[in-house]
Formats: C-alpha cells, sequence, structure tokens
C-alpha cells in the first residue's frame, strides 16, 4: 500500500492531538461560540418545529470540523520548512500514502471536533430526533474532507511561518459567506446567490437538512464535489512541483 499503515497513521493522530494550540480552537471555541450564542435562543424554534440551538449547534460542528481538518492539512508547510517531508521521500513511503495520511489524519482531528460539539449541545438541553444526531453528524464530517484538501493545498503553497496566520481569518470569512453564522434568508438576496458558489455552503447546507426537512439537491452535492476536486488536484499539482524541487 506504498508505505501506508496504521502505526505511521497513529503517530500523526498523536501528534496533531498533542498540539495544544490546535485543540483549543477546534475543539474549544466552538463550543464557547455555542454557548454564548445559542443558549439565549433555547426554546426558539424553527418553522418545522425544530430547535434552533440544534441548527446553531450543527452549524459551528461544520465550522470545528473545517477548521480542524484545514489545520490538520496546513501541518505539511511547517513539515517542508523543518525537512521532515524530505526526510520521508528517503523511505519507501509513497507521495500518494503520504498524502493519504495526512488526509485520515485531519479527518480523525475533524470527526472529535464534531463529537465535542454536539456532545456540548447535548448538556446543553439540545433535544432531536436520532436520526438528525446521526445524518447531520456524518454530513458534517465527511463534507470536511473538502478542508482537508485545502488545508494540503494552502500547506504547499505557503511558506510555513505564514500559513496559520491567515487560515483563520480566511475559515472565519468563508464561514459567514457560507451562511454558517447568519441565515442566509436572514441577509440581502445578493449575499445567498453569492454564497452558493463558497466551499461552506453545500456542506452546511447539506448538514442541517436532515434538520430542517427537505431533500438535499444536486447542486449543493455538486457544490462539495466540484471544490475537493479543485482543492485536492491542485494540492496534487504542488505536491509534484515540491517533489521535483528535491
Amino acid at each position: 500500500m506504498g508505505g501506508l499503515n496504521a502505526t505511521y497513521l497513529g503517530l500523526e493522530v498523536r501528534r496533531i492531538l498533542r498540539n495544544r494550540r490546535t485543540l483549543l480552537f477546534v475543539l474549544i471555541m466552538p463550543a464557547v461560540f455555542f454557548l454564548l450564542f445559542g443558549l439565549p435562543q433555547k426554546g426558539q424554534t424553527l418553522d418545522n418545529g425544530q430547535p434552533v440551538t440544534g441548527y446553531l449547534m450543527i452549524s459551528l460542528a461544520v465550522y470545528g470540523a473545517m477548521v480542524a481538518t484545514t489545520s490538520g492539512g496546513a501541518m505539511v508547510a511547517a513539515e517542508r520548512a523543518l525537512g521532515w517531508s524530505r526526510q520521508l521521500r528517503l523511505t519507501p513511503l509513497r507521495p500518494a500514502a503520504y498524502v493519504l495520511t495526512k488526509v485520515l489524519s485531519a479527518m480523525t482531528l475533524g470527526l472529535a471536533a464534531v463529537l465535542v460539539e454536539f456532545a456540548v449541545g447535548a448538556v446543553a438541553g439540545v433535544r432531536m430526533p436520532l436520526h438528525v444526531w446521526v445524518l447531520a453528524g456524518a454530513a458534517a464530517w465527511l463534507g470536511s474532507l473538502v478542508f482537508a484538501a485545502f488545508g494540503l493545498f494552502i500547506g504547499y503553497l505557503a511558506p510555513a511561518e505564514n500559513v496559520m496566520q491567515f487560515l483563520g481569518p480566511i475559515l472565519a470569512i468563508l464561514a459567514m459567506a457560507g451562511g454558517l453564522f447568519v441565515p442566509l434568508d436572514t441577509l440581502p438576496h445578493a449575499f445567498g446567490e453569492i454564497a452558493k458558489w463558497t466551499p461552506v455552503y453545500g456542506i452546511g447546507t447539506i448538514a442541517r437538512t436532515p434538520l430542517t426537512g427537505g431533500s438535499v439537491r444536486v447542486a449543493e452535492v455538486v457544490n462539495v464535489v466540484a471544490w475537493t476536486l479543485a482543492f485536492g488536484l491542485g494540492a496534487a499539482r504542488l505536491f509534484r512541483r515540491d517533489t521535483q524541487r528535491v
């Protein structure tokens, strides 16, 4: 399998979990946002009778997962600067296995972000049908694959000393533009049309569909797939270019 193995993946996951700064922003900050902005709306319901707090909890779970997977993928920038990625090329580890390991470790951190956010929501009194918890959580986690690819893309594009400085504001802007922080139906029509082209829109809408009702539209699926392919292909191209320089 090109060097892909559970030992190397386990080392990558443990290395991510030892990064206290990453854990603070990924696991704690979204939960704090929910307690600050979600609890004051406890008791309010959507048009279908489902809790507004559930809507906010799912949105912040998506945000936590996207920050987690982006951070996990972008760590390749530091490895490139330290020469670790060059050292790995002296081993039987193939490039595809290296990239896949990074994606899987980033997705592990994304899963932790979703579980923590849902646990905080449940303790705080969010009550939803079981299938909503399962489907919304799975969509928030699997959809964050878009940002695992985005993190890899940025990790090969930006220097290590700058990558984490601008990723935070970019993710916050994308989350706001994609309708995670403010429902799009409360904003002018033009904002809603722009949001449909952002990489956050599809994930957030699909994740909230089990709660809001209705069905997932083709445009939302296309949004997620298109952005995943765009970032994935971009990361693969930059990875090949980076390899050729060594």
